[in-house]
């Protein structure tokens, strides 16, 4: 497997975790329908999270953040309608991004963004 891709599970690991630590519900890891796949789906008081989640090993191409493109928003968006369609009985949804940045030889740098919107 590429190194992007084990850095890609790593921090999806990572962001359960972190999640949990949080008090969120993890309903879904890798929930995937037709073109679409969000990363984690997870409720909190009473509030469905979509979640973007972004991992770096170092800040040569940026924050992690930052590679959430306009375009990658628009396909969670759409996952997430997806989503709904099959499980209408959520009222209240918030489109959220975690990016974790996993250091060499210090603990993992965890940001969330919470409620984003284009």
């Amino acid at each position: 497997m590429a190194n992007h891709h084990l850095t890609g599970k790593k921090g999806e690991e990572l962001a359960r975790l972190y999640l949990e630590r949080n008090d969120f519900v993890i309903l879904h890891n890798n929930w995937r329908y037709s073109y679409y796949e969000i990363d984690i789906v997870a409720h909190k008081g009473g509030v469905l999270h979509f979640i973007e989640v972004k991992t770096r090993r170092s800040l040569h191409y940026g924050f992690p953040e930052e590679s959430v493109s306009d375009q990658k928003m628009e396909r969670l968006m759409k996952g997430a309608e997806a989503f709904l369609d099959q499980n209408p009985e959520w009222n209240r949804i918030q489109y959220d991004v975690l990016a974790i940045n996993i250091w060499k030889h210090k603990n993992p740098e965890f940001f969330f963004i919470e409620d984003v919107y284009l």
